[in-house]
């Protein structure tokens, strides 16, 4: 092709880049692995350019078909990625109970905001990329993935759907049957997956900020809902309600000290913290990225990860000074 084929090529798909990411995170739950099948969307684009006819179907639409179809056959060879509490029962119930490090599970990713833009102008709400909703999609087969977000997320005609999957309009129709029930079983709530908009919402996050690096138990029990979850990956552990939760959040205080540093960030369309704790040499050194689901009821989930391809994703520094002492 000519350089000016090559020019045309990348002017009219980078507007789509970062909400074609999006689309394969949410097929993966990998930014790394999205981030490759990004790559390869692009080059089977690029391969196939000169034949794309835009009378047979607008640029996006081509794209999504691409990507959608280079998520499916990555699938073939990888494992979903759950989150713990996706797993089954806990090893343990009890806070105080050793950790089990999951180190053979490939465990889902959160993606930072960043790296998409403004969700609600390249996909349509952040609902479809909470942690919740992707963590719930993971148990789905991908066929049934797909026609999930291609129908509901991307809202496309079953139609058109069909001929992007090569499937019949009738089988798009009861893949999408299937893939609603499996997510209502799933428990999945409205409160998981609407965008946390609300500034009393935010609020709650910025007191639980308070609350934890005063290490005031109390006032951060009085911040989570009666069901609240916190969980861990790569640890099996996980705890549901505020005693749990709290019990387990002593016994981090009792580990590794009472003085922390959380640092905002935002992971999925929702409110997180890097969490930062006293190093020997009077600095403070990154310890886990938390994401949080908050309600009106409260701070009703808390996904924490310690992962260093995640830190790295979402820039945080190793240390920070915490010059204010």
């Amino acid at each position: 092709m000519a350089t000016s084929t090559s020019e045309d090529f990348t002017v009219q798909t980078d507007p789509f880049r970062r909400e074609l990411l999006a689309h394969c995170y949410q097929m993966l739950g990998s930014v790394h692995d999205a981030e490759d099948l990004l790559q390869e969307t692009l080059l089977r684009a690029w391969r196939a350019y000169d034949q794309y006819d835009p009378s047979r179907a607008a640029l996006r639409t081509w794209l999504y078909r691409i990507a959608t179809n280079a998520c499916l056959t990555a699938l073939e060879q990888r494992s979903r990625r759950p989150l713990p509490s996706g797993l089954g029962a806990p090893p343990y119930d009890d806070p105080e109970a050793p950790l089990i490090r999951g180190e053979e599970v490939p465990w889902l990713q959160p993606i930072p905001d960043a790296m998409l833009g403004d969700p609600a102008g390249i996909l349509l709400s952040r609902g479809s990329l909470r942690l919740a909703f992707v963590a719930a999609m993971q148990f789905l087969p991908p066929r049934q993935r797909a026609v999930l977000i291609l129908r509901e997320v991307l809202d496309w005609p079953a139609a058109d759907v069909a001929a992007a999957l090569n499937m019949t309009t009738a089988a798009v129709n009861s893949a999408l049957q299937r893939a609603r029930t499996r997510l209502g079983e799933s428990g999945l709530g409205e409160d998981q997956i609407d965008e946390p908009a609300d500034p009393g919402h935010r609020a709650q996050i910025e007191r639980y900020v308070v609350a934890f690096e005063n290490a005031d138990l109390a006032a951060l029990e009085k911040l989570l809902t009666d069901d609240a979850l916190l969980e861990m990956p790569p640890f099996l552990n996980w705890y549901v309600g505020r005693e749990a939760y709290i019990r387990f959040i002593a016994r981090a205080f009792t580990l590794r000290g009472t003085n922390w540093r959380m640092v905002p960030a935002h992971a999925n369309g929702q409110p997180a913290l890097a969490a930062y704790t006293r190093a020997a040499d009077g600095g403070y050194a990154l310890h886990t990225l938390q994401v949080f689901t908050v309600t009106d009821s409260g701070i009703s989930r808390n996904t924490v990860f310690q992962d260093q391809d995640v830190f790295a994703y979402f820039g945080l520094p190793e240390r920070i000074t915490g010059a204010e002492d």
